[in-house]
């Protein structure tokens, strides 16, 4: 062929297709590292291959779940704190599966940017590694997307997507009962929803990222108002998990964007409601902190953040005692913060304050 002087390359338009190479090669140790029963295939290929027979189940029934991590990600762009995020995304889409009672599997991510840079891809996609090992799901796969003029420098997006799996029939909710259990799961922290109202309040605050954290007193978050709001998201699979399987588990909420006002009717049926105790847990400093900054209502602070209570489960009420020591003993901080009643549900009623 002649030479061309005015010929251009897909790296002349901003694409790299030798970094997007290079990043498959150094993620590809992170993504071994979670590997587990049913992976058939490492990264490379066209697809992701998993043996649901070698996973150890009979008659499956496939769930799946995608999410992203909201506007938490511009704090983690802007810091530059980026090691945790991919923790967030995966327990977005895993703490959603085993709400159904499905046992996360495989993950795929979706990776989107305008110029691609491999250390900071890499660093995300080895916290979604370490999101999955958290999660016991395989990183079997996902896309890097270089995309110029669809994102300004060094922005990126983030989706990831999770597949699951349970027997047939054993499948969550079940129907619940007045006089049920509920049984909340300490968050780590403001986990990945209401962002858009977390930086609000910030920029409001007049504090930058890199102020030292004010609600954090032992600097335990790295001692930055911004590393403190990057805690990531707590992962519960594997012990819900496990007081699934022990049974009088009837339903699980995860405690997203809608807080305990939205979330927990979802699994309600339509003649309970849950009466919730505000006192039965404190309030993490966190939420304080933002609800003193912008003088919150207080339904207004339960039906955006989770207030501290990361994930519900609604047991039968010979089974709490039992269910609570099996979160327990796995590390989990377990709080009895009510109770189904009759009533034209599904909804929350609460009593007391939050405190």
């Amino acid at each position: 062929m002649t030479d061309r002087p005015n010929a251009l390359s897909y790296k002349d338009a901003g694409v790299d297709i030798d970094a997007g190479n290079a990043l498959v090669e150094r993620i590809k140790p992170a993504a071994r590292s979670t590997n587990r029963p049913g992976v058939m295939a490492g990264l490379g290929g066209f697809g992701g291959l998993f043996d649901l027979k070698a996973a150890g189940y009979s008659d499956p029934v496939i769930v799946a779940a995608t999410d992203g991590v909201g506007t938490k990600l511009r704090i983690a762009i802007d810091t530059g704190l980026l090691d945790t995020v991919g923790i967030d995304l995966v327990a977005m889409c895993v703490n959603d599966l085993v709400c159904q009672g499905a046992e996360p599997l495989l993950f795929l991510d979706y990776f989107a940017t305008g110029k691609l840079s491999v250390d900071v891809a890499a660093r995300v996609i080895e916290g979604i590694a370490e999101g999955c090992r958290q999660a016991g799901a395989a990183l079997i796969g996902g896309e890097t997307a270089e995309m110029p003029g669809m994102y300004s420098d060094g922005d990126f997006d983030l989706a990831g997507f999770a597949v699951g799996a349970m027997e047939r029939g054993q499948a969550l909710p079940l129907a619940t009962r007045p006089g049920d259990v509920l049984l909340g799961l300490a968050s780590s922290g403001v986990h990945s929803n209401g962002y858009s109202l977390v930086r609000k309040i910030v920029a409001n605050s007049g504090l930058g990222w890199e102020a030292p954290c004010p609600f954090d007193a032992n600097h335990a978050g790295g001692g930055t108002l911004g590393a403190a709001l990057l805690a990531p998201t707590r992962i519960y699979v594997k012990p819900v998990l496990a007081a699934i399987r022990a049974g009088g588990v009837r339903a699980v909420a995860h405690i997203t964007g809608g807080g305990l006002t939205g979330n927990l009717p979802r699994v309600l049926g339509d003649d309970t409601v849950a009466a919730i105790d505000l006192g039965a847990w404190a309030l993490p400093p966190v939420f304080r902190w933002l609800t003193g900054q912008a003088g919150l209502a207080e339904a207004e602070v339960l039906k955006t953040f989770n207030c501290g209570i990361g994930l519900v489960l609604v047991t039968a009420p010979e089974a709490a005692e039992a269910v609570t020591a099996i979160l327990a003993q796995a590390g989990e901080t377990v709080n009895r913060i009510g109770e189904l009643a009759e009533g034209a549900g599904p909804a929350v009623h609460y009593r007391g304050t939050l405190g």
